[in-house]
């Protein structure tokens, strides 16, 4: 590590291991993971002027001291400092499954998606309560009793019990879906974390949702204006796009897929690399999206996964066949509205498609969706308007 500054990524990618060290030597999850923060604040303050030679070694050893700390300091946990006593002989580091069990503890059950995100981002991801309040716009005293609560929930929950891997892939694709506020891009963590994870795990799902966000994240650049506004895919100019992700992305994406053992985060990569793969948005294989669309229906009967497949039949088979298929569903879904404006629209039903845009975009749920949607109405009223002239 370099002398003259602390890489914070390559010192976040060690917590999850010290972290696992100190709960399996006896540390309460609680006030383990204290610990680990208050180590990793001491790293940031003293490894610029004396890099130790083994950071995670050190890592570990200051952490067990400020744990040892802390215990003292707590008469309700003096029995406790009885069973830990001073710092225990050198062991052997965290292993791969020790930290995938910390992931499966912070995605425990029995908290809520909000909790079990906000505990991944801090004991996992090692990001601060401020850093995890700002990026979800919330008071730092409203994180800090949400992780709080979390970490006395999963408190008494032993390390090597088993975890549930998937839901542990949910509150990742939840962390990516939140994207970029404040100084935290999320999107980014959520890649980091889920390289981390991959390390520590052969699932093909694994695999999968790591492809699904580098190629999702390649896009980013081409995603927004500079005004802030909305650009939809048809209309991103391709060569913005990070072609070195899309390249990993589809490289990880094809070893899963060579595995024969499909899941729905394979399924969504699969999608999102028709769309790399295209050049133009015309060149784009409508046909085989549905296709991939027809799989994960199958996988998840998922209504929102049907949704995005109308408008992919809409693409395919022409705006009619879309509305069709969107004619099943609920018209109380997420983005229904929205979908069936974009069809009639092709459909060159400009009338029905500004009163749908409309009400679409009063039910987004963020400004620039919902600039777009009105700004999209706002164009084909015009349109409308210069037809009637």
């Amino acid at each position: 590590m370099a002398a003259d500054a602390v890489d914070e990524a390559q010192l976040r990618d060690l917590i999850p291991g010290v972290l696992a060290v100190l709960v399996h030597r006896g540390a309460d999850f609680a006030t383990a993971e204290d610990a680990v923060q208050e180590a990793l604040i001491r790293a940031v303050e003293t490894w610029p002027n004396h890099s130790p030679d083994d950071p995670k070694g050190w890592l570990i050893t200051t952490a067990w001291r400020c744990f040892v700390d802390l215990a003292r300091s707590d008469t309700a946990r003096r029995r406790r400092e009885l069973r830990v006593s001073d710092e225990p002989p050198p062991g052997p580091t965290a292993s791969a499954d020790e930290t995938l069990q910390l992931y499966f503890l912070c995605a425990h059950p029995s908290l809520t998606p909000a909790s079990a995100v906000a505990l991944t981002l801090r004991a996992v991801g090692g990001l601060t309560t401020r850093q995890i309040a700002q990026a979800y716009l919330v008071p730092q005293a409203t994180m800090a009793q949400r992780i709080s609560r979390a970490k006395r929930t999963v408190s008494d929950v032993r390390l090597d019990r088993p975890g549930d891997l998937r839901t542990v892939l949910r509150v990742l694709y939840l962390v990516f879906n939140e994207g970029y506020c404040g100084d935290v891009d999320l999107a980014a963590e959520a890649i980091r974390l889920a390289r981390q994870l991959a390390a520590t795990t052969d699932d093909t799902e694994v695999a999968g949702l790591l492809a699904l966000f580098l190629l999702h994240h390649a896009r980013r650049p081409a995603r927004t204006r500079a005004d802030g506004s909305l650009v939809p895919l048809t209309d991103q100019d391709r060569g913005l796009w990070r072609r070195d992700l899309i390249a990993e992305g589809v490289t990880v994406l094809q070893a899963a897929l060579a595995r024969d053992r499909l899941g729905e985060y394979q399924a969504q990569a699969a999608i999102a690399a028709l769309h790399a793969d295209a050049q133009t948005a015309d060149e784009t294989d409508w046909v085989q999206i549905v296709e991939w669309y027809d799989e994960l229906v199958r996988l998840t009967d998922s209504p929102v996964v049907r949704l995005n497949r109308a408008v992919a039949v809409g693409e395919a088979d022409g705006p009619q066949a879309g509305l069709a298929a969107l004619a099943e569903l609920d018209p109380a879904l997420p983005r229904y509205t929205a979908s069936a404006a974009y069809l009639h629209e092709r459909a060159g039903d400009l009338a029905t498609a500004v009163r749908l845009y409309v009400e679409a975009a009063a039910q987004a749920h963020n400004l620039a969706e919902r600039n777009h949607l009105t700004l999209r109405a706002a164009t084909l009223r015009h349109r409308l308007s210069g037809e009637g002239d």
